[in-house]
């Protein structure tokens, strides 16, 4: 009986100094170019049976050629490193202390998306069932506008798998889901005037101020969830207008960042804020922003600011596999559970219903923070759990 976890354990060392190599290139959304590249050679050497890299720059490493398609699916940009002297370590060295690989992006999310790749490397030598196809995707542009890359390769490649696997950071358990995310625009208008003289004009600083208020008033009211948790809303950027720094604000407008439980949509989110008093009397206007940028290879594809809250149901055939999966590995019985944050399952289960769950190596509260780190114990571990779930699937 072949031992998964001794065979992925045997690899622990070459997925490390892979994982170093893909963390000293620390590029974010629009930049990806370097590390796709970088993953795209360690797929040629391990033996994938075809490795692409599609019109928007996601890469896709094939191993099999059955009718049932399973994609494991990892982002490979990152955040900023942010401010330098929050850090102990230097972000971008890989340097290794105690058992933990630190580094930004470490566990969100290269050490999943590495490890999805040595899954390929385990199953050449094991050899995949007949029937099965793996894709392993490396994912752009999912910190800036998640879900928008498999939105393009949804419509856009034609790719439609039976099942995606996503490797975002679940401490080693099983998610099924989570909230989805919108962005909203908030705008009032003024009159400006000079500065000298504030009251001759009207200043939409002051118009949005209580419209604000409102806005931290309704997060204590969103609706919640037994399983997703509560639904939130947070002002997260204010910028104004006006003819000079001398001159009454002639606009204001916020940014809110509005994380969706079940049932609640991208209208009653809307409809939420255009029925605050403050936002009638401020003959405000809200609206979703598109995100509209370029990606590294200069392809610009566009969508609106709309995540859609997503869930697996526990009973689902894909997941009973993905319980039976770990169990053989592990002798427990899994976690399962929801992430916090939101991952491209806004996308892919979200917008088009294709059933999506997680496992990932490292904690989700090592996600954009300072002297972000990942357990290398957990790598091989994520190695074995994604050729286990292929050779089950």
């Amino acid at each position: 009986m072949r031992d998964i976890l001794k065979m992925a354990k045997d690899e622990e060392a070459n997925l490390v100094e892979f994982l170093k190599d893909c963390v000293k290139l620390p590029h974010g959304s629009q930049n990806e170019g370097e590390v796709i590249a970088r993953m795209k050679s360690e797929m040629e050497k391990i033996g994938y049976d075809e490795v692409r890299v599609d019109p928007l720059g996601n890469l896709f490493g094939r191993i099999g050629n059955g009718e049932r398609v399973v994609a494991i699916d990892g982002h490979c940009d990152v955040v900023d490193i942010g401010n330098l002297d929050n850090w102990d370590v230097d972000p971008i060295a890989g340097e290794i202390k105690n058992g933990l690989l630190y580094g930004r992006g470490t566990t969100d999310q290269k050490g999943g998306l590495t490890s999805a790749i040595y899954a390929g490397k385990l199953l050449k030598q094991i050899g995949i069932p007949e029937d099965v196809t793996l894709w392993v995707v490396a994912s752009i542009m999912e910190e800036d506008c998640d879900g928008m890359c498999w939105k393009y390769i949804i419509e856009e490649d034609k790719f439609k798998p039976d099942v995606v696997l996503i490797t975002e950071p679940t401490n080693l358990n099983i998610y099924r889901g989570h909230r989805g995310r919108l962005e909203m625009k908030v705008k009032v208008d003024g009159i400006s005037s000079h500065g000298s003289a504030p009251e001759r004009g009207v200043n939409a600083i002051y118009k949005m101020a209580p419209i604000i208020r409102e806005i931290e008033a309704l997060h204590t009211r969103l609706k919640d969830d037994a399983f997703l948790g509560k639904g939130s809303i947070t002002v997260t950027d204010v910028t104004s207008t006006s003819p000079s720094l001398c001159a009454v604000a002639d606009s204001c407008t916020i940014h809110l960042d509005r994380r969706l439980t079940a049932g609640e949509t991208i209208e009653s989110a809307l409809e939420e804020i255009r029925n605050l008093p403050s936002f009638k009397t401020g003959a405000g206007k809200a609206w979703v922003p598109d995100y509209s940028v370029p990606s590294y290879t200069g392809l610009n594809y566009s969508m609106q600011s709309y995540f859609p809250t997503w869930v697996l149901e526990e009973s689902h055939d894909f997941l009973q596999t993905a319980k039976k999966s770990y169990e053989n590995l592990f002798n427990k019985s899994p976690k399962v559970d929801k992430w916090t944050f939101s991952t491209n399952g806004v996308g892919i289960m979200g917008m088009f219903g294709i059933p999506t769950f997680g496992f990932g190596p490292g904690d989700e509260v090592q996600a954009h923070a300072p002297n972000e780190h990942i357990p290398i114990d957990h790598l091989h571990k994520a190695v074995a759990f994604y050729t286990e779930f292929i050779l089950n699937f």
